[in-house]
């Protein structure tokens, strides 16, 4: 059986929506120190759809095709319905991830997450906080 689906070779080899909002709405970086992956995610938000996606991914193949598929599946797509996707439905929709590669999905997850709520922060948008990622070294946290 091959490491990796053919799902996951097509987002790696031709992946979607790379580059920068240079204007977005919302803009997420998330990283993992254990891997060494670095993922920033941009939004544009037209009403509360997502009209424009782009990524930027420094790590391995399985990061960059959980990129490109996270950005798949939130483009066109109204923000609460972003707010919802998971790390589980990105590595199933790339027919899934090694065991050990299943950190590049969370990463996506996390980074659209922050553009999230990056938005909601510049123009300040009422959120549950306990709807995203919570750390020590983030601005957003109230630690």
């Amino acid at each position: 059986m091959a490491l990796y689906s053919e799902k996951v070779m097509d987002h790696f080899r031709n992946p979607r929506n790379v580059g920068v909002i240079e204007d977005a709405d919302g803009v997420g970086e998330v990283g993992n120190a254990k891997c060494g992956d670095i993922m920033k995610m941009y939004l544009k938000i037209d009403g509360d759809t997502i009209s424009d996606v782009k990524f930027e991914t420094f790590g391995c193949g399985s990061a960059i095709a959980s990129s490109s598929m996270a950005t798949e599946l939130i483009k066109g797509k109204p923000v609460s319905e972003a707010l919802k996707l998971t790390n589980k439905a990105v590595a199933e929709a790339l027919d899934g991830l090694p065991a050990h590669k299943l950190h590049c999905s969370v990463l996506a997850e996390e980074a659209i997450k922050k553009a999230l709520q990056d938005y909601y922060e510049k123009n300040g948008i009422d959120y549950d906080r306990s709807q995203f990622p919570q750390c020590e070294s983030c601005e957003h946290c109230e630690l």
